[in-house]
């Protein structure tokens, strides 16, 4: 889960480790302790603690997306490398970097310059004992001109926390980015933090507080079933770490005001289950790479998926069930076919067609 650290002057404005809001050289001991506890229960509960260092109203002396030149008095140096975060950095590590998993991400929507970044991201891999990844954020339509010149050598960067506007962008962005890294020769974990607008991003289940498909104003916009498709099967088998949530303004149980985490339910399910499937299975993922074009998806759209370990195994996954064909013409042997329900989880299951034969194009039948 993620959660801020220092948000004064951004949307939630109440969280500063601090003794006061305004003072950043002194730390409230007491505060942190209290902190503390709740990372050390979601460590001993199996939890990735995404620590977001700052929020993009208090990175630097720039205001809002378009880079419009402001004092902003929250915010730490400047944007630069100074005592203020130097110290900010140190206390982070030194108190809560032994949590077991767990990424520093530089801040939400960052807008601090390259250098800036780059400065900060050194500072901390030089300074965390126990090399945790370091990842950035950014608004929608700035990927590319954040991430790019940080790909490769230019950083010690270990990978990056996506966001877009639309849940239909999720599979292929996640892919341009594990592709741009490897391309780079420094390969990236690429995490999907924020899918969807910033007004809706994750929706209750269908239901709750008679949950429909619409939002507070009636718009119709989606539901659990495709934020499981393209959200969280989109970023797995596109080759991401994985996902989080946010909740949008414009539902039931939203961004700034949740108290019932239950409004989710059935996602939380969708999450576990697919967690179950790659770990129960023994399904290699640090050794597979997105193959779409295998199952004539070049564009990597949100028709069908496929993840693979050339001549090993294939995952395929079909947002809405039925059949498809799979270009094993440059695989040799045997593959078994087997199906599993990412709805309702379980064991494997076969169905009408056994196994396929390398060397062609196969179909794999229809699923149970």
């Amino acid at each position: 889960f993620f959660f801020f650290f220092y948000n004064a002057g951004g949307d939630g404005d109440n969280v500063w480790p601090f003794v006061q809001r305004e003072d950043k050289l002194h730390y409230d001991c007491s505060k942190l302790d209290q902190w503390g506890v709740v990372f050390d229960h979601g460590t001993a509960k199996g939890m990735y603690l995404h620590f977001k260092l700052q929020e993009t109203e208090n990175d630097d002396h720039v205001q809002g997306a378009k880079g419009k030149a402001a004092m902003i008095p929250e915010c730490l140096d400047g944007g630069n490398l100074g005592v203020q975060r130097r110290l900010y950095c140190r206390e982070l590590i030194a108190r809560f970097g032994h949590n077991l998993a767990l990424n520093w991400n530089l801040g939400e929507e960052n807008t601090q310059t390259t250098p800036q970044q780059q400065a900060m991201i050194n500072f901390i891999a030089d300074l965390d004992p126990y090399d945790h990844p370091i990842v950035v954020h950014t608004f929608p339509d700035q990927q590319d001109q954040v991430y790019q010149p940080l790909l490769g050598n230019k950083s010690n960067l270990t990978g990056v926390s996506l966001q877009n506007s639309g849940i239909q962008d999720t599979h292929w962005q996640v892919i341009k980015w594990v592709n741009a890294a490897l391309q780079a020769g420094k390969p990236w974990v690429v995490a999907f933090d924020e899918s969807g607008s910033a007004a809706h991003g994750q929706c209750p289940d269908l239901g709750y507080k008679g949950y429909d498909g619409r939002d507070r104003t009636g718009k119709l916009t989606y539901t659990e079933h495709e934020v499981r498709q393209q959200t969280l099967w989109g970023t797995l088998m596109g080759g991401g770490a994985g996902v989080e949530y946010y909740f949008g303004y414009q539902y039931a149980e939203n961004d700034l005001v949740c108290e019932d985490w239950r409004s989710r339910d059935r996602s939380w399910d969708y999450c576990r289950i697919a967690l179950e499937f790659f770990s129960l299975n023994q399904i290699p993922f640090w050794e597979m790479l997105n193959a779409d074009e295998l199952v004539g998806n070049a564009d990597h759209d949100n028709s069908k998926y496929c993840f693979a370990k050339a001549n090993e195994i294939y995952l395929i996954y079909l947002p809405h069930g039925g059949t498809t064909q799979l270009d094993l013409s440059s695989a040799d042997g045997q593959f078994r076919v087997a199906w599993f329900n990412p709805r309702s989880g379980g064991e494997p299951e076969s169905s009408e067609v056994l196994s396929v034969e390398g060397g062609k194009l196969v179909s794999v039948g229809v699923p149970p």
